[in-house]
């Protein structure tokens, strides 16, 4: 568990269970529907593929990018199947955690050995 911020913990601790149960090699569609599952099983309130919209030259642009889940309205799981996590996955973190206004975000690849390697946290 993460002891800095115990939501980001339970959220690592639901991925975890997801890992155990499916192993290796499967899309990250099915990893990421089993992970909302998880965490709505254990009475977080989870958002998947919210549309979001984003301010650009003054216009609010409707549907203008979707984070794979959104748990308690205040923390960003991307969710990644790839054999190795590269920058420009944290770079997409990071741009919705800052045109979204949320703080923390929570980069899972469900692909990596060992599976704690590709867990990432990151505060905007």
């Amino acid at each position: 568990m993460d002891s800095r911020d115990p939501l980001t913990g339970k959220i690592i601790g639901a991925a975890i269970t997801v890992s155990k149960a499916l192993g290796n090699g499967l899309f990250e569609s099915v990893y990421e529907t089993c992970l909302a599952y998880e965490l709505t099983k254990q009475g977080f309130d989870v958002s998947s593929h919210p549309a979001l919209p984003v301010v650009y030259d003054g216009l609010r642009m409707e549907l203008a990018f979707r984070p794979d889940l959104i748990v308690q309205k205040a923390v960003i799981v991307e969710v990644k199947a790839v054999n190795v996590l590269l920058p420009v996955h944290q770079a997409q973190l990071l741009n919705y955690l800052r045109l979204s206004k949320l703080r923390v975000g929570l980069l899972i690849n469900f692909h990596s050995v060992p599976f704690s390697k590709g867990i990432v946290r990151m505060v905007f």
